[in-house]
């Protein structure tokens, strides 16, 4: 995979990022921990949450929301690049916004997480101006970022007054069940602290009620598990190690099939040989 980033804004209360990908990509952690406006300039990306598929097309605008276990699939289109603008809300900049212009949420929305965005005249040159900005060098002005960032907030509460709920948001995540959230999340490539968070509990707390409900530690839980079924996938499926690692949690393909030897005493390639005799 090669990713080109010609230029790119980054500071502790803003982000705006320009990306292209001239390979599909699904690498890359899993969770989404601030509002993230993408607009598709070309090619398309597939957004999973586990239970349903969203995919975004060239000249589409979303908002991701924040606190999320997802995985993604970029796709270029054929014979070029898939490239995106991606702004990220930190917590901070959206408090800062929030003070200056009494902007909070009035109750609290279940939604998916991605919402469409219409993309209006007004959007529509805004990001005209944010592209003037890449090939001119704009984004790293800090200054200039922050105030396109406020601006877009203010275009898209104009024509969608509703996203106030969402991006104004402040709470944490509350206490939930831990052993059916694991059970539907163990896939994804977060580490434990992230895992305590969406909990609604510390790092201390997650990993104490995690031994009390499985009787082991996370880290040993969630290897077994992935290994468990990647065994299960390549033998009764015939899938291939290259086909799953990803899938499951594991970031390089080379891990995986160390970890699934050191386990079952035999690669996962031993498998997919055996099944072709």
């Amino acid at each position: 995979m090669t990713l080109c980033i010609y230029s790119m804004a980054k500071t502790e209360t803003s982000a705006i990022v320009y990306s292209c990908y001239h390979e599909m990509s699904r690498k890359g952690e899993n969770f989404v921990p601030q509002h993230t406006l993408s607009y598709q300039l070309s090619g398309s990306f597939v957004l999973s949450d586990g239970e349903e598929k969203y995919r975004a097309e060239e000249g589409d605008f979303n908002l991701i929301r924040k606190n999320q276990l997802v995985k993604f699939a970029k796709h270029p289109p054929e014979n070029g690049v898939f490239e995106s603008m991606n702004i990220y809300l930190s917590e901070e900049n959206l408090l800062n916004i929030a003070k200056e212009y009494d902007f909070y949420a009035d109750h609290f929305v279940a939604t998916k997480p991605l919402i469409p965005i219409e993309v209006n005249i007004l959007l529509k040159n805004y990001i005209t101006s944010l592209q003037g900005m890449i090939e001119n060098d704009g984004l790293n002005n800090k200054l200039l970022t922050d105030l396109k960032i406020k601006e877009l907030l203010l275009i898209l509460l104009q024509s969608q007054p509703e996203l106030k709920n969402i991006l104004f948001d402040f709470s944490e995540p509350h206490k939930i069940d831990l052993e059916a959230f694991m059970i539907q999340n163990y896939r994804y490539n977060v580490n434990l602290e992230r895992f305590a968070y969406l909990t609604g509990r510390s790092l201390a707390t997650f990993k104490r009620d995690f031994e009390k409900i499985f009787h082991t530690s996370p880290h040993k839980w969630i290897l077994q598990k992935r290994l468990t079924e990647a065994h299960f996938l390549i033998k009764e499926r015939e899938k291939t190690a290259s086909d799953i690692y990803v899938d499951l949690g594991f970031e390089d393909l080379s891990h995986f099939s160390y970890t699934f030897k050191k386990q079952f005493g035999y690669s996962p390639t031993k498998i997919e040989r055996d099944e072709k005799v």
